[in-house]
């Protein structure tokens, strides 16, 4: 089971199911061929050559996504009350954004990148599977306040860090899950708060899910970003922090979740220097 066939097809599903541009249709599908895995069976491998395969980012537009909701800057996005239906809808629709690009991430990182152990790809198969439940809830939510995905504008900036990072796994897990997703975890608590506040207990239930979910996938960046780092004989923290200004990360600002973070896998010394 663990020959390089099997990654290959792995890989290969992965990368049909980033394609797909429904987004609803994406997350279900994602969930059927995690838990195909999970059950040993083999999933059907889709219709793609080997050099479609290889060729794909020159020839294909990736990720597969629909042509709602419109793609404008973060400070375009509105910024509504919270007091008002269209308000909240429009936060859970933004959540709901957030969870789509993660869905693609993730299935980004597990075609893109060889090579790896078998479990990175099984670790990576498994955020793909929980992101799409985290869709899922949301979407459904959003259902309950009459809107549904696509309904409001949306940002690009986890993507746009997903697309700088693709000719390299390092410089993906330092600053896809350890450094954007991360963000969300320190984002999370505020967000429920508010939710709760307004009177939607709901929406709070679903970012307790999504909370206790996220810090298992920052865990599995921070897992084979120090793995790589050992393969590759580097030190973390400063091969980190070349890689942030490399690539231009955003700098983070406070306030940090640490326990969450901590809980994630980040050490106390990289907790301090996140601090300063």
């Amino acid at each position: 089971m663990q020959d390089h066939h099997y990654h290959f097809t792995i890989r290969q599903h992965a990368l049909a199911l980033l394609l797909l541009t429904d987004a609803q249709a994406k997350a279900n599908a994602v969930r059927d061929f995690a838990k195909s895995i999970q059950d040993g069976l083999a999933a059907p491998i889709p219709q793609l050559t080997f050099q479609h395969y290889v060729n794909v980012n020159k020839a294909i537009n990736i990720p597969g996504r629909p042509e709602k909701p419109v793609l404008v800057s973060p400070l375009a996005v509105k910024k509504r009350a919270m007091n008002t239906l269209e308000g909240r809808a429009a936060l859970i629709h933004a959540l709901c954004h957030i969870e789509f690009n993660a869905i693609n991430l993730a299935l980004d990182a597990l075609w893109r990148f060889d090579a790896m152990p078998f479990d990175y790809y099984h670790d990576w198969l498994n955020v793909a599977d929980e992101e799409s439940y985290h869709f899922t809830l949301l979407n459904q939510h959003l259902a309950t306040y009459g809107f549904t995905y696509g309904d409001f504008n949306g940002h690009n900036s986890l993507w746009e860090m997903v697309d700088r990072t693709k000719t390299d796994v390092l410089a993906r897990m330092a600053l896809v899950p350890r450094t954007m997703e991360a963000r969300g975890l320190d984002a999370s608590p505020a967000l429920r708060n508010k939710l709760a506040q307004a009177g939607d207990q709901k929406a709070a239930e679903i970012l307790d899910i999504i909370l206790r979910d996220e810090i298992g996938h920052v865990a599995v960046g921070n897992r084979w970003f120090n793995w790589l780092c050992v393969q590759r004989n580097l030190l973390p923290l400063p091969t980190f922090a070349d890689l942030a200004l490399q690539y231009q990360a955003p700098k983070l600002r406070p306030p940090f979740n640490l326990p969450a973070r901590r809980q994630a896998g980040f050490t106390d010394q990289e907790l301090e220097i996140l601090q300063q």
